[in-house]
């Protein structure tokens, strides 16, 4: 949702945007009509973008803003290796814990820079999206990210600089983990989390945990009341459905496991415990998967290889 949604504001300023991906469907809905943009009256604005699932038909790109599910992560990078101009730069603003460094294993470390937004969006079908709640875009103080912080200021998005990027990816996956598995298993909007007494107590605990997690790791949160931040956004963005309530709609993967996984691996390393995270990251792989944690633990791979850290650790647990 979010990779149309800045396509559509990009190209609404004449920027020459180019969105590769592998989905056939929306591929082709982006090179037929290009991507539409529904706004909050229903009016729809459609921009034309050229669209491709072939990396070489994008070389060379000077700049690379990713906007992949955390699962899609390695495919995407993948990709950009080979469309990257040897001296591009991708731009990471995707959820979950972990993407950047899996994208800086591939086109290294000084080609890869990670951001972050709160901004949300709606897909609804194949090229069309809906816009969800506001919010600031921050990107690291990198000189070779100008043209692209400018063309976002001219497309009309808030940015902002911050040397800390580490401190505001936790901050955000605080956000991500107490309201994106709720509304997912709730199949509720995000500001329903406010008005649903117990909703609202497990959004705070997961806040909390979260916040111990990323504190007791060295990060600097960017609020010292996280369950204040996490409800300020529930409610910001009230209407908006989140993205992991939107992929458990589709019945496709979600990024469960790069947020409260994320949460429960970090709680593991420093001593924190996190069962309310703990018990999220299991519904939703539930809800989407069946339960099948024994089977995914003897696999190999790094999704997998944490689903099997995780489950060892809590088998040891049990038996104290």
């Amino acid at each position: 949702a979010l990779a149309s949604f800045f396509a559509a504001r990009l190209a609404a300023t004449d920027a020459s945007v180019t969105m590769l991906g592998g989905w056939p469907e929306g591929v082709a809905a982006l090179q037929t009509r290009g991507v539409c943009l529904v706004d909050a009256d229903g009016a729809e604005h459609c921009f034309p973008v050229r669209a491709t699932a072939d990396p070489a038909a994008c070389r060379p790109a000077s700049h690379a803003l990713v906007l992949v599910k955390s699962w899609q992560t390695a495919r995407a990078a993948g990709q950009l290796a080979a469309c990257l101009a040897a001296d591009g730069i991708a731009l990471t603003l995707q959820n979950g814990w972990g993407n950047r460094e899996t994208l800086q294993a591939q086109l290294g470390m000084a080609r890869v820079a990670a951001g972050v937004t709160t901004l949300g969006a709606t897909l609804l079908g194949p090229g069309r999206v809906r816009a969800g709640g506001d919010g600031p875009i921050t990107l690291p103080p990198d000189e070779r990210l100008t043209p692209l912080r400018d063309r976002l200021r001219l497309a009309g998005f808030e940015t902002r600089a911050s040397a800390d990027v580490d401190g505001l990816l936790w901050s955000k996956l605080v956000i991500n983990a107490a309201i994106n598995p709720l509304t997912a298993l709730l199949r509720v909007p995000n500001g329903e989390l406010l008005v649903r007494p117990d909703a609202r107590a497990l959004l705070a605990q997961a806040a909390l945990e979260a916040a111990a997690a990323g504190r007791a790791q060295g990060f600097t949160l960017t609020s010292d009341d996280p369950v204040q931040a996490a409800e300020d956004v529930a409610r910001r963005t009230a209407a908006n459905h989140s993205s992991m309530f939107q992929d458990m709609l589709r019945g496709a993967p979600t990024e469960i496991d790069a947020i409260c996984g994320a949460v429960v691996e970090a709680g593991e390393q420093t001593g924190v415990l996190t069962p309310v995270n703990r018990t999220l990251w299991r519904l939703v792989r539930a809800a989407v998967n069946g339960d099948r944690l024994s089977v995914i633990s003897n696999q190999t791979g790094t999704d997998t290889d944490h689903v099997s850290r995780v489950t060892k650790h809590e088998n040891s647990h049990h038996t104290r």
